[in-house]
């Protein structure tokens, strides 16, 4: 009895993709970026690139695919072949764009790998500088006794100013005006000139700002202060009354579902392998950032991490009812 072509053909060609996987990487891989050039997840992204050459034993480029709060170079990775070289480096947009995104052209998780979470850094609520207010306590009335009059900055949609204003306001049962603008550079400098009141921007952000006397901050967003020194004496808002306030940016890597487990074992290995060069555990933490050590590390400590934050921001989001388009 004849066997089927199909199978003849899957036979013939499966020690071909067994050889492929063995060698991974055989050519250049790509980090797709879902914002513009020149901002903090492009910075992330090119500092990895550069330390997993020497584990990976192959050059990584990055491209840029920014547009609609990340999700246009998401869905570029969720079709993009499953062999590894076509990853994606994201922030906590990932978790959030599911419930911001009412027509989101791919799936979260579903249409991914998790690969590691490689980094956090928490924000720093901080105002223009002719608030009356000069700490949390002082602030927390203002915003009490100024309604929505007050308003929140951020940097569009579906961005860590958002989401971290969209947090605040639910834990202080306040409602204030968001403001949206097209980028961090435009919010801030209005927050500087005193068009706004308030933004919550990511320490990487806020701080050659509060350096540079430009802006007031108020507290940061994590769980433990960022030990560099202008944010020292910035108390976190658990410390400032707010308990258990927790709002981490952290950033992830992933593959396109369907990726090979052999190559998924090499690529986690290799980013392990990265997040120990210490020029990069250097330049993390000079602009505020805390590389990940523990099982989110892990695919499947990612993949149970992702679902957590899911589940966290949707129900915040859905209060809040601000969408994107």
């Amino acid at each position: 009895m004849n066997a089927p072509r199909s199978l003849i053909a899957a036979l013939a060609i499966a020690p071909i993709f067994a050889a492929a996987q063995a060698d991974f990487p055989a050519k250049p891989v790509t980090l797709v970026v879902p914002f513009a050039a020149g901002g903090p997840s492009d910075k992330i992204a090119r500092d990895l690139a550069e330390a997993l050459r020497k584990p990976l034993g192959q050059t990584v480029v990055v491209e840029n695919a920014a547009g609609a709060g990340g999700t246009i170079g998401a869905a570029k990775v969720a079709r993009a072949p499953a062999d590894g070289y076509t990853l994606l480096v994201h922030h906590i947009g990932m978790a959030t764009a599911p419930a911001l995104y009412r027509k989101l052209t791919y799936k979260v998780p579903d249409d991914f790998e998790t690969l590691g979470v490689i980094n956090e850094a928490p924000s720093v609520l901080i105002g223009n500088t002719a608030l009356g207010a000069t700490n949390f306590a002082e602030l927390r009335n203002w915003i009490a006794a100024s309604g929505d009059k007050a308003t929140i900055a951020n940097a569009g949609v579906g961005s860590a100013s958002h989401l971290c204003g969209l947090m605040l306001q639910s834990t202080l049962k306040a409602k204030m005006t968001p403001v949206p603008y097209k980028g961090t550079g435009p919010a801030m400098n209005d927050l500087i000139g005193g068009q706004v009141n308030l933004m919550c921007e990511q320490a990487t952000n806020a701080v050659p700002q509060i350096e540079g006397r430009k802006v007031r901050a108020f507290a940061q967003t994590g769980t433990q202060r960022l030990p560099l020194p202008s944010l020292k004496e910035v108390p976190t808002l658990s410390e400032a009354g707010l308990q258990n306030f927790n709002v981490q940016v952290w950033h992830a890597v992933y593959a396109p579902k369907g990726t090979p487990p052999a190559v998924l074992a090499r690529l986690n290995a290799a980013i392990r392998a990265a997040l120990k060069d210490p020029e990069l555990v250097k330049r993390q933490e000079a602009i505020g950032l805390t590389v990940v050590t523990d099982n989110r590390l892990e695919p499947a400590g990612h993949r149970n991490f992702l679902d957590g934050e899911m589940a966290r921001w949707g129900k915040v989001i859905k209060e809040s009812g601000e969408y994107a388009d």
